[in-house]
């Protein structure tokens, strides 16, 4: 069966009487036309759809905690939705935590990620009573060792560990190598639970944590996470007497950006994982551990598109003909750093036939402001509205307001009815944190 990750376009994608491109019952030429644009449109049905894909297709394991990694995109309102689908959230900053809390999302099912977690983050993380903390690092362990003391807590703890598993992605974007920034090396995790044991008493280890990377396309690499962190947890049982209970696999599951791309369906990960439990659990001499998986990119990412508004065009003699939009790389970065590739279509005139070769170009003062390079389109005019799929991951979450241009808004589209999730910045925003010193003052 495929999932909702496999599918290039959000699930309710269709061209409307208007000949128009329709997301969620709403046409995206009247999107723009009423909010404007650079817009983020997200697809109500094509998150909730996803989430309760990885859910149906985990059911044969009954314990499995899924955990919305909230890097990718976080509103408040993304946060209701998937709190009424059953999931947690893994958050790795105090803002993406202060909006769980904020939503009203049960924070005991929340998990606090990160390589460099501040002593304020720490504290908020334990008044407010998250859940798990996947403690990254031996400055870390210290650190939250004397928050939880302070708060006269004792605090549940997984050790983010590097399974020395190298995932085919993009390198920045690989994460449980052995040369990594995050997480402890196996060589030292004797070490941290001998801390953990004899001095940091405000913790309780239970479980071990591991990520291998993102916008993954195989699946063996599950497998053979499973069964490294369930023999580390036998050794460490065996050699210091400790029983952990907890497995947290990370997220990473690839999507289709592009008609070449093959991600595997949630079900596909799912057996390996589940297989890899049953064998390796045995095997090892452990219990059947509770399984937290954290998807992201995979929740989100198709749920949502990007419009821009074709601007300005150049021909280069004997070169590339560029075509420029309002948007580019402070809304989506993900071309200009991971050279990731995108797919679009010409939301108001989507059958006209392609007739040239085209590189969609960024508004911004870079010359590697570049959305798309070489793409097949209809001949294009000042005025048309572009339909970037894909962007639901990444985009948002990863902009910025280079060349002081304003973030843009988001929108939540289901059964013909659009509400702004995001409202666009204004001028008086941007400026508002801004502070001329007095001595400055005219």
């Amino acid at each position: 069966m495929t999932t909702a990750n496999q599918s290039l376009k959000p699930l309710t994608t269709k061209i409307n009487e208007n000949g128009h491109i329709e997301i969620g019952g709403c046409d995206l030429v009247q999107l723009a036309e009423k909010y404007g644009t650079p817009l983020y449109v997200f697809d109500e049905q094509t998150i909730r759809t996803m989430a309760r894909q990885y859910k149906e297709a985990f059911k044969a394991y009954p314990k499995v905690s899924m955990l919305y990694a909230s890097k990718a995109f976080m509103t408040k309102s993304v946060v209701r939705i998937l709190d009424e689908e059953g999931f947690g959230f893994d958050v790795v900053s105090g803002g993406e935590l202060y909006t769980a809390y904020k939503a009203g999302a049960d924070l005991k099912k929340c998990l606090f990620n990160g390589n460099n977690k501040s002593y304020d983050e720490l504290q908020m993380t334990v008044e407010l009573g998250i859940g798990l903390i996947s403690v990254d690092n031996f400055l870390e362990l210290a650190l939250l060792n004397d928050v939880a003391k302070s708060n006269n807590k004792k605090v549940d703890i997984l050790l983010r560990v590097t399974p020395g598993i190298e995932c085919h992605t993009h390198e920045y974007i690989q994460t449980g190598h052995l040369d990594s920034k995050f997480g402890f090396d196996l060589t030292q995790t004797d070490d941290a639970v001998e801390l953990i044991q004899d001095e940091y008493k405000n913790l309780n280890l239970v479980g071990l944590h591991a990520h291998i990377g993102s916008q993954i396309f195989e699946t063996s690499i599950y497998y053979d996470e499973v069964e490294v962190l369930l023999k580390e947890m036998s050794r460490i049982k065996d050699k210091f007497g400790i029983v952990m209970t907890h497995i947290n696999l990370g997220g990473g599951l690839g999507i289709k950006y592009t008609e070449n791309d093959c991600p595997p369906s949630v079900n596909e990960i799912a057996e390996k994982i589940i297989s890899s439990v049953k064998e390796n659990a045995p095997k090892y001499n452990m219990e059947e551990p509770e399984i937290h998986i954290e998807p992201g990119r995979s929740i989100i990412g198709t749920s949502g598109v990007t419009l821009y508004t074709v601007g300005s065009s150049k021909q280069v003699p004997k070169g590339k003909k560029y075509v420029a939009v309002d948007g580019g790389m402070a809304d989506n970065p993900r071309p200009s750093l991971y050279q990731a590739v995108y797919t679009a279509e010409v939301a108001n005139r989507p059958d006209d036939e392609p007739v040239e070769t085209v590189t969609i170009a960024g508004r911004f003062c870079e010359s590697g402001d570049i959305l798309i390079k070489d793409i097949q389109m209809p001949e294009l005019k000042e005025g048309d509205i572009l339909c970037f799929y894909d962007t639901g991951a990444y985009g948002y979450s990863m902009s910025s307001n280079y060349n002081r241009v304003l973030k843009p808004a988001a929108v939540l589209v289901n059964n013909a009815q659009s509400d702004i999730i995001i409202n666009r910045e204004s001028y008086e925003h941007l400026v508002s944190l801004d502070v001329i010193p007095q001595r400055l003052e005219k």
